[in-house]
């Protein structure tokens, strides 16, 4: 891996305080954006939230472990890279971390020569190939949405929706557990921003919550809505 700082962001989950500072103080001198999670729960809150690159965790994790974190990534997402790191060399731990689509599985204690050959890997994966996906979003059991299709559905069955509920949900689900103000809904559903069009927008948001499991769009006082997955 050159001497140079790549543009991509990386999660280093390690429940070892010591080793996850040490190492995360290394990935920075490579990785413009570094995140760190000493647990489960808190690397998929940071996975949702921050959506970075490249994962490097290790799988005895309080709270998840690093195959169960990642097997729950892995329903929706097949592109971020992942290295797993573990003590265990176990045949049933690899076989179990081969379906997980990994870039490399390293044995702890892992030295950085390893690393820095696995991280050159996943530069070359993320520069030169692209994974393709179905492009559906499974949410709340059984609704989902079609990002190609512009299609909501529910038990696999198409649920009607309006022309402007259509471009909101398109909206949200490309910001997914963000704040989007009134003004950038009002643009891209009526392509003008009018002052008048705030009470359609909100009886637009009113009938889609309608047909959305409750509490999937949020109201954040005086800024806009976000919708939470």
């Amino acid at each position: 891996m050159d001497e140079i700082i790549n543009p991509y962001s990386i999660l280093f989950v390690e429940d070892e305080e010591l080793i996850r500072k040490n190492y995360v103080r290394y990935l920075k001198r490579y990785y413009e954006t570094v995140y760190e999670a000493s647990d489960g729960e808190q690397a998929y809150e940071i996975y949702k939230t921050k959506k970075p690159e490249i994962l490097i965790v290790d799988i005895n994790l309080p709270k998840m472990n690093g195959l169960e974190l990642l097997s729950k990534i892995r329903e929706s997402d097949h592109t971020t890279r992942a290295i797993v790191l573990t003590a265990h060399s176990d045949m049933n731990y690899l076989l179990k971390a081969a379906e997980l689509k990994l870039t490399k599985y390293l044995i702890k204690p892992v030295d950085r020569i390893h690393l820095k050959e696995a991280l050159h890997l996943v530069n070359m994966e993320i520069d030169k190939f692209e994974v393709k996906s179905k492009k559906i979003i499974t949410f709340s059991n059984d609704f989902s949405w079609n990002y190609d299709y512009k299609e909501l559905c529910f038990n696999n069955k198409i649920i009607e929706i309006t022309p402007q509920e259509k471009k909101i949900l398109e909206l949200f689900f490309e910001n997914t557990n963000k704040v989007l103000t009134y003004d950038s809904i009002i643009l891209k559903v009526w392509n003008e921003y009018e002052f008048e069009k705030i009470d359609a927008l909100k009886t637009t948001i009113k009938n889609l919550r309608k047909k959305l499991p409750e509490g999937l769009i949020s109201n954040i006082y005086g800024l806009g809505y976000k919708l939470t997955i």
